[in-house]
């Protein structure tokens, strides 16, 4: 298929049917899929016409689909793609442009642009740089990079070009994400290497005076704390002016996990639970979360771009450039990258702060209007007071004779609702995460019917 304007015409006529179809039909579609697969077929040899292909996508797979761009999929922390986002990542398609350098294109300067304005946006100071990333595990991943290379240059090593064997170092965390561990695992530190810090009574905040302790008996040469912005089930924060205090003290490396964490800086500003962030050597935040943007597209923000550098960079004569800024191939895993940042600055400009922030609190008083029914009925337990937007409950066994696994499951067969896992104080409980802009009030009320009709 050659591009012409009738193949245009066709191309786009199709994606009108595909968007059409599948939008107009989230609210009544299962939030999760019951049907896993399709029939299989070989590939195609000589391949098929694309009218066919088109017909068999709307047959096979759209239908098929979940609906976590609806308002009830609460599943993990997932944000939905907003209308405008949505169109910038059509146009990221059709623009194709590879944002490894600059000189050839003005992509690389809106990337720039749009990391000075996140960094607005959650008013942190411009000594941070950074790159977009393919989410938030890519992010996590640099941020083990670079703390590794600051390790060797505490001990003379230049660990990039020479490896980790003479490396010593010690990793402290109280409750890392899954995708730190998994980080820790591929930048060759090991997934078991980091000593878990006490949390704080009923909370998975690090208690403070454990890692005080923990660094001053530390013996390694270097030492490298990994911090929470909103931990991942409880969404508790560590507080982040102590924790920077004491990696000073120790110069230690302070690495942040902020993914969807630091969206509470919109509505307590600098003062509030993210109080030092600003103090990080490194942050991971996650656009596809709560910013509303596609899949996907994460965020690593340093304030030790050298070291960043020093990770990444690799010489080659065909990656020359007369450009003076680093070029983010130089900052990131991959050369070539896709034009992730354009609809981040696309809903950066349409909604602005005012109308991000807008939608952060609507989420946030939709999750405490299901905790508060939650914490009210006689079925349910609410396990945890609802701090932000996640929702921890489980089914009163007593009442339901469920699990919470079997309690999960009936939900989310019904089609109504998308619902994942979570373990509090050792416990198995259901996790509701509340992060879509498409999220309703009749959202959180038809869900709460639901919760009705199973007990």
């Amino acid at each position: 298929m050659n591009y012409s304007p009738e193949t245009n015409q066709r191309l786009i006529a199709a994606l009108t049917q595909q968007f059409d179809t599948f939008h107009s039909d989230l609210a009544n579609r299962d939030v999760a899929s019951k049907k896993m697969a399709i029939p299989y077929e070989k590939l195609p040899v000589k391949g098929i016409d694309f009218d066919r292909l088109n017909e068999y996508i709307s047959e096979n797979i759209q239908p098929n689909l979940s609906a976590s761009n609806g308002g009830r999929y609460w599943g993990f922390v997932t944000g939905g793609a907003n209308p405008v986002a949505t169109f910038a990542d059509w146009l990221v398609t059709t623009f194709n442009q590879n944002v490894s350098k600059g000189g050839d294109s003005i992509a690389s300067f809106i990337e720039q642009q749009t990391l000075t304005w996140l960094c607005e946006l959650f008013e942190l100071p411009t000594s941070f740089k950074g790159i977009f990333t393919t989410g938030a595990t890519a992010a996590n991943l640099l941020a083990a990079f670079t703390a590794r290379q600051y390790a060797g240059d505490q001990q003379g090593i230049d660990v990039a070009k020479n490896g980790l064997k003479d490396l010593d170092v010690s990793i402290f965390s109280a409750t890392p994400h899954a995708s730190m561990i998994k980080s820790l695992g591929m930048a060759g530190l090991g997934q078991n290497s980091w000593q878990k810090i006490t949390c704080k009574i009923n909370s998975e905040a690090m208690d403070v005076n454990d890692l005080a302790q923990a660094l001053l008996n530390s013996k390694s040469k270097s030492n490298i704390v990994i911090a929470s912005a909103a931990t991942v089930t409880g969404t508790d924060y560590d507080d982040l002016v102590a924790v920077a205090q004491l990696c000073k003290k120790h110069n230690a490396w302070l690495h942040v996990d902020a993914a969807f964490g630091i969206f509470d800086r919109l509505l307590a500003g600098k003062q509030g639970k993210t109080r030092g962030i600003e103090l990080a050597d490194s942050i991971t935040l996650d656009c596809h979360k709560w910013l509303n943007v596609p899949y996907d597209c994460g965020v690593f923000l340093t304030q030790h771009q050298r070291l960043l550098k020093d990770s990444c960079h690799v010489d080659a004569p065909y990656l020359a450039s007369d450009n003076q800024d680093v070029a983010f191939l130089s900052l990131g895993i991959e050369n070539s990258r896709r034009f992730r940042a354009f609809p981040v600055w696309a809903t950066l400009m349409f909604y602005g702060k005012e109308g991000i922030k807008d939608q952060i609190n609507r989420n946030v008083d939709q999750a405490k209007q299901l905790a508060e029914w939650i914490d009210e009925s006689t079925d349910y337990i609410l396990v945890k007071p609802c701090e932000l937007n996640v929702v921890l409950f489980k089914p009163n066994q007593e009442n339901l004779g469920l699990t919470s696994q079997e309690c999960m499951d009936k939900l989310n067969k019904s089609g109504q609702v998308f619902l994942t896992p979570g373990s509090w104080q050792g416990e198995a409980i259901i996790r509701a995460a509340l992060s879509n802009w498409a999220t309703t009030d009749d959202d959180i009320k038809l869900v709460i019917k639901t919760l009705s009709e199973l007990a």
